[in-house]
């Protein structure tokens, strides 16, 4: 019965307040606490910040800038090729930044950039899976489910840590 709780808690950030969950010891979803999450299955959810407390702490970190790399258990639903993106998103180092022609050329799809930018868009757990650091080709910032302030603010404070 365990396995199918979702467990959750939500944590104040410097880009807001953050709502994390996981499921059977493995992060499902980080999300900010006044979207919409459609990505998100429905059953039994229940609250506790113990049990989340890994996932806060390597988070903490991270906004502290102490923190480039997470070590989590990491459970997205989604298609095969979604998570193809999403691994491969996981590659982009830290303070860097790539293309969405980029991205779908390194998964070896160079044509599927609007199929990249949907998946992109569908990651149910940014900041850990580093989706603000796609691009526009031509530098722009663009879409972010956080909202594009969010996703400037992390890359400047990438930025500032790398330096």
């Amino acid at each position: 019965m365990t396995d199918e709780i979702t467990w959750y808690d939500s944590m104040p950030t410097p880009i807001g307040s953050l709502l994390i969950a996981q499921r059977a010891g493995a992060l499902v979803h980080v999300g900010f606490a006044e979207e919409r999450h459609p990505h998100v299955r429905r059953g039994i959810w229940r609250q506790d910040g113990q049990r989340l407390r890994p996932v806060r702490d390597q988070l903490d970190a991270y906004f502290a800038g102490a923190r480039q790399h997470f070590e989590l258990d990491l459970d997205a639903t989604g298609t095969e090729f979604q998570r193809r993106v999403w691994g491969e998103l996981r590659r982009i180092p830290y303070a860097g930044t790539i293309s969405y022609a980029e991205l779908a050329r390194r998964i070896e799809n160079p044509k599927a950039m609007r199929a990249v930018g949907l998946a992109n868009g569908r990651n149910p757990i940014p900041i850990i899976v580093p989706c603000h650091r796609v691009i526009g080709a031509n530098g722009s910032l663009t879409g972010f489910g956080g909202g594009i302030e969010r996703k400037r603010w992390l890359l400047e404070h990438e930025s500032r840590i790398a330096a």
